[in-house]
C-alpha cells in the first residue's frame, strides 16, 4: 500500500502499463524531457525512451491521428491533451475517425486509444485551461467515458483504461492532481464502468464524479453536524453511466442531487435526472435536483469560485430537496 497524489497515481500506471506491454506509448505536448505541464509524466520518456514516451507537435489534431494510425498497427497508445480547452481541434479525429471504426468495420478493427484530458476549474487558470467538456464526449457513441475522483481510482482505471480494446476518454480532475490517497497495486479493482458508494446514508444521495466528490463528501460531513445523513455515489464512468448503483441509492434514500462542474444545461446530470425519474419516480420524495455550472463561459480565474459549485451549493440544494 502507497500513499500516493493523483498525479503520482497516474504517472505509476502509465510506468506499469509501458513495462508490461511494448506496445504501450505515451505521446502529447511536452510529455518527454518536461514530464508534462503538470509533471504527470515525470521520468517516463528517461527510463522508455524517446520512442516510446513521444514529445510531440502543438497539433491536437496530428496527436490523435497519429495515435490512431498507431492503434490501426497494434499499438495500445496514451494520447495526452495537455488542457481541456485544447481538445476541440481534434474533435474530428476523435468523433469522425476514434469512435466510428469498430462499427464502420463491423467489429474487425479495433482502435485502443486512450486519450488523457486533465479537466475541469479550481486552478486560477486562464481561458481554455478550465474547460468540462465531458458531455460532449458521452453524447458520442463508440467513446467510453470515465474519470477518477482518487488516487487508488487514477491508477486503476487507467490501467484498465489502456487494456481495454475500446477508446476511453479519460478525464483527470487537475484540481485533485496533488491530493494524496492510498494506493494498492496488489489490489482487484472493480469494473472500470462501476460507480461506488464513498459514503453511506439514509436522508439523501449525492451523485458526482471526478473533483466534485471530495466537495459531496465534504457537503456530506458537514450535514452530519446538523444531523442530516447523506449518501454520496461516486459515478466514475461517464459513459457508460452505472444507473443500477445510481437507482438502488435513490430508492434507498428517496432524493438524489447530481453535481459536476460542468453547466447544467444538457449536462451529465440531466440525463441521470431523466433516468432516475423514469425507473424510480414512485420511490422519490422529492424531484431529482442538479447542481453545477453555470451555462456560460468558463470566467477568469478571480471569479471561478463564483461559477463552481462548492459547499454552499451543493447543501443549498440538499436543504431544497428535504424541503419537499
Amino acid at each position: 500500500m502507497k500513499k500516493l497524489p493523483v498525479a503520482k497515481a497516474i504517472n505509476e500506471s502509465l510506468r506499469t502499463a509501458l513495462e508490461a506491454d511494448p506496445k504501450v506509448v505515451v505521446m502529447g505536448e511536452d510529455v518527454g524531457k518536461l514530464g508534462g505541464v503538470f509533471r504527470v509524466t515525470d521520468g517516463l520518456q528517461k527510463d522508455f525512451g524517446d520512442d516510446r514516451v513521444i514529445d510531440t507537435p502543438l497539433a491536437e489534431s496530428g496527436i490523435i491521428g497519429t495515435a490512431i494510425g498507431l492503434a490501426l498497427r497494434g499499438y495500445r497508445p496514451v494520447a495526452e491533451i495537455q488542457f481541456d480547452g485544447f481538445v476541440f481541434p481534434a474533435y474530428d479525429q476523435i468523433v469522425t475517425q476514434l469512435a466510428k471504426m469498430y462499427a464502420r468495420s463491423l467489429g474487425k478493427i479495433k482502435v485502443p486509444v486512450v486519450i488523457r484530458i486533465p479537466y475541469g476549474g479550481g486552478i486560477g487558470a486562464v481561458e481554455h485551461h478550465s474547460e468540462s467538456p465531458e458531455a460532449l464526449f458521452a453524447h458520442v457513441a463508440g467513446l467510453k467515458v470515465v474519470s477518477p475522483s482518487n488516487s487508488s481510482d487514477a491508477y486503476w482505471m487507467l490501467q484498465q483504461a489502456i487494456q481495454s480494446d475500446d477508446p476511453v476518454i479519460f478525464f483527470e480532475p487537475k484540481r485533485r492532481y496533488w491530493e494524496k490517497g492510498e494506493v494498492n497495486t496488489d489490489a482487484i479493482p472493480d469494473p472500470l464502468h462501476k460507480a461506488s458508494v464513498a459514503r453511506e446514508g439514509t436522508d439523501a444521495t449525492l451523485v458526482a464524479y471526478g473533483p466534485m466528490v471530495r466537495t459531496c463528501l465534504e457537503a456530506a460531513a458537514a450535514a452530519a453536524e446538523e444531523g442530516k445523513s447523506l449518501e454520496v455515489v461516486d459515478l466514475r464512468s461517464i459513459s457508460p453511466i452505472d444507473f443500477d448503483t445510481v437507482q438502488a441509492s435513490a430508492e434507498k434514500t428517496g432524493r438524489l442531487i447530481v453535481v459536476h462542474e460542468a453547466p447544467v444545461f444538457f449536462g451529465a446530470g440531466a440525463e441521470i435526472a431523466a433516468r432516475i425519474t423514469e425507473r424510480s419516480f414512485y420511490h422519490l420524495e422529492a424531484p431529482v435536483l442538479r447542481v453545477g455550472g453555470f451555462h456560460s463561459p468558463y470566467p477568469p480565474a478571480r471569479v471561478e469560485e463564483d461559477y463552481l459549485p462548492g459547499l454552499d451549493r451543493v447543501l443549498d440544494a440538499v436543504d431544497r430537496s428535504l424541503a419537499y
